[in-house]
């Protein structure tokens, strides 16, 4: 009222372009109630309007109340408020998903992670595709909290049930993407693939090609000659614009090798989490959410040094 500095405000000057584009906001400032929290988000924006705008209120009659609706990103597909993201000042990169329509081919190890990763990505529509039932071994290289009735059902149906409480635009289909599975991908944006045998590794490739689908293959190679695990992580990258040939570049694994460690079906959660994370990063990074000096088209990561190596 008397026109000091307002104390224990915090904050200061900075400038932020939410997801609206015209709307810039130039300060940011905290102040919690003694009682360190708010009774719910009317008290909190009350108590903001209170302290920061009340003097101008009182003495000249000002008003802070402009009747404007905005949202943070528009149309949000999440069932639960998105806080962090406008906290993090990261709304405008957020916004480049919004009308992404992402497929996810095979939901194994690496493929349950991705749909754990992207389900909390503002991806407008997530289809997942798997026809096989949930089985002992895929409770131990999958996100979530088990339940035991989950077992012998489809893997749709299971983890249809563990997302469609978090967010919208969630579909998960249990049949498989064949080469005549052109319905299903219409209006599909981006896609992964993340099956484990050759043969429908190559017949889905070619479909996204033919399509004009842009995708991310993944898959891993490991061994245990030397008594340990030892292998390899890949996540492959076909921009929109590939060619049938590109599949028989050398990138893809387009044999099945028969002493591959991972088909004995062990749990090795982390390699397939860690697999997920190599494409995902990639995928935003594609889309101008991460960095990327390297623009990497296939990524391969050892497992006895954690290294990274890329052409």
């Amino acid at each position: 009222m008397d026109g000091t500095l307002i104390p224990n405000l915090g904050g200061g000057n900075t400038k932020l372009t939410l997801s609206s584009l015209d709307l810039v906001v130039e300060r940011s400032f905290s102040n919690k109630p003694l009682s360190g929290n708010f009774k719910d988000l009317y008290d909190k924006i009350d108590s903001y309007v209170t302290i920061i705008s009340g003097p101008a209120m009182e003495l000249h009659g000002a008003s802070p109340y402009t009747y404007r609706t905005t949202n943070q990103i528009p149309d949000s597909v999440f069932k639960v408020s998105d806080t962090l993201t406008s906290r993090a000042e990261i709304g405008d990169l957020a916004v480049k998903f919004k009308d992404e329509v992402v497929a996810i081919i095979g939901l194994g190890g690496s493929g349950s992670y991705l749909l754990d990763f992207l389900a909390k990505t503002p991806i407008s529509e997530i289809r997942a595709f798997d026809l096989d039932a949930f089985h002992i071994h895929n409770a131990f290289r999958s996100p979530g909290k088990l339940d035991i009735e989950e077992f012998m059902k489809p893997k749709a149906e299971v983890y249809m049930s563990r997302y469609e409480n978090f967010r919208h635009g969630l579909h998960v289909h249990a049949k498989y993407i064949q080469s005549d599975s052109t319905e299903e991908l219409e209006g599909v944006t981006f896609a992964f693939v993340c099956v484990d045998k050759a043969t429908p590794r190559i017949e889905i490739s070619n479909l996204l090609i033919s399509l004009g689908i842009p995708f991310i293959d993944v898959g891993m190679g490991l061994n245990r000659e030397k008594g340990t695990i030892d292998g390899m992580l890949r996540a492959t990258y076909f921009p929109a614009g590939s060619t049938h040939e590109d599949i028989n570049n050398g990138m893809l694994q387009l044999h099945d090798a028969t002493d591959d460690v991972y088909r004995t079906n062990i749990q090795i959660a982390e390699l397939n989490a860690l697999n997920a994370c190599l494409a995902v990063i990639k995928y935003k990074q594609i889309r101008g959410f991460y960095a990327d000096s390297e623009q990497y088209q296939h990524m391969l990561l050892s497992v006895h040094d954690l290294s990274v190596a890329g052409s």
